[in-house]
């Protein structure tokens, strides 16, 4: 007995019993379809934070209080607390005029009421420096940034975001010049930002005043909560962090009292936080190929039952055991190969479906499409071992005499 005819004679038992087929392949389609729709969501969904973090600005080194353990970004403070950074270091900064630095702004950001006539919303007030539309590639679409000289001389002036200008006026372009509150200081607004958001959180949320305004007129701080540093280039970063951590350690005396944080540094942690969840997911999702696995082969092993008198024949006329063996491999090679094929299908149609009707992004992943389907025929191939064997080992006479 040939290839060919062994093929043909599994297809024909696969055919025979249609339902009990794919009832057999349901777990390998199942455990395909969540491998290939859990990794297609989570290469999308990393890509694009790491887009969205890209959008915020490039080159970037970030000193902010607190040493940071653990996850970039997140610090913790400790050994004087929250009030670390002066205003004068930023000044020493912006005057040191050092190669490879572009921009250097300072932030401060906190919560506070803002009111136009009976609207009022609580919202994110940031003071911060001219600079920053260009370091936070965040820019205005109507009006104007405030300048150096208003920031010099404290000047009540506003950015407003998009949807906080929509939040207080009919349309955002009715907003300038207009005299409006924050907290307990009026000021007059000068321009809208574009709109824009990073990941779940929206940025026109948010309104800019002078630093300088937001400390002597709101929070009576001298203190800043972040200096962010832009360079000329990538080649640039680990030069200006190392002048940083040099500046910062002869001022504060103590290299436990702040963090350095390099923007690739964040990027590196997001994918790799992002690249262990999507594994673990993935595994967890690949445990369904195992029971379907466990169930090609239970069927196999009841098929090989129900056929022994069709063995016993077969082999009563000549065939040998590794005709047997070959044709009950190949069958559930074949079941396993087919729950592949349509668990790809059915998984990069549940990502599709996922992502078109909520935020998450879908990247079809080629390399997991392979590796999932060459999963599932290996899992077709080990789990069909055992019932092969059993059924190229009968006896032809006793199989012939079995009822």
């Amino acid at each position: 007995m040939n290839l060919s005819e062994t093929l043909h004679s599994a297809i024909a038992s696969i055919l025979s019993n249609k339902l009990r087929s794919f009832l057999t392949m349901l777990g390998i389609i199942i455990g395909v379809a969540a491998v290939v729709a859990m990794t297609s969501l989570g290469e999308g969904t990393t890509e694009e934070i790491v887009g969205q973090i890209g959008s915020l600005g490039s080159n970037q080194v970030t000193v902010i209080p607190g040493r940071s353990r653990g996850v970039p970004g997140m610090p913790v403070f400790s050994r004087g607390g929250s009030n670390i950074l002066k205003w004068e270091y930023y000044l020493q900064l912006r005057d040191f005029n050092l190669p490879g630095i572009k921009n250097i702004i300072a932030e401060n950001t906190t919560a506070f009421t803002v009111t136009y006539g009976r609207e009022s919303i609580s919202t994110r007030v940031v003071g911060t420096t001219p600079q920053y539309p260009e370091v936070r590639n965040f820019n205005v679409d109507i009006g104007r940034f405030f300048d150096q000289k208003e920031l010099d001389n404290a000047e009540r002036v506003v950015v407003l975001g998009k949807t906080v200008a929509q939040d207080l006026f009919a349309s955002p372009e009715e907003a300038l010049g207009k005299t409006i509150r924050v907290g307990r200081m009026t000021a007059t607004v000068v321009g809208i930002m574009e709109e824009k958001s990073s990941g779940f959180q929206d940025l026109g949320e948010q309104v800019f005043i002078p630093i300088t305004t937001m400390q002597k007129r709101l929070t009576g701080s001298e203190y800043v909560q972040s200096i962010t540093v832009q360079t000329e280039t990538e080649e640039d970063l680990d030069f200006v962090a190392e002048f940083l951590e040099t500046f910062f350690t002869n001022r504060l005396k103590d290299p436990e009292k702040f963090s350095i944080i390099n923007q690739q540094d964040i990027l590196d942690t997001i994918n790799q936080v992002t690249g262990t969840m999507t594994l673990f997911l993935t595994a967890i999702t690949g445990i369904s190929l195992l029971v379907g696995g466990i169930g090609i082969m239970n069927i196999m092993l009841v098929s090989v039952t129900e056929r022994t008198r069709e063995i016993g024949l077969r082999k009563a006329i000549g065939a040998r055991p590794f005709d047997i063996l070959a044709q009950f491999v190949i069958e559930s090679s074949l079941l396993s190969a087919l729950g592949g094929i349509i668990g790809i299908i059915l998984g990069i149609l549940i990502s599709e479906v996922i992502s078109k009707f909520s935020s998450y992004p879908s990247i079809i992943s080629v390399e997991a499409i392979v590796v999932a389907f060459s999963i599932s025929v290996g899992v077709g191939l080990f789990f069909g071992i055992y019932p092969a064997r059993r059924a190229s080992q009968l006896d032809p006479i006793t199989a012939l005499r079995y009822e």
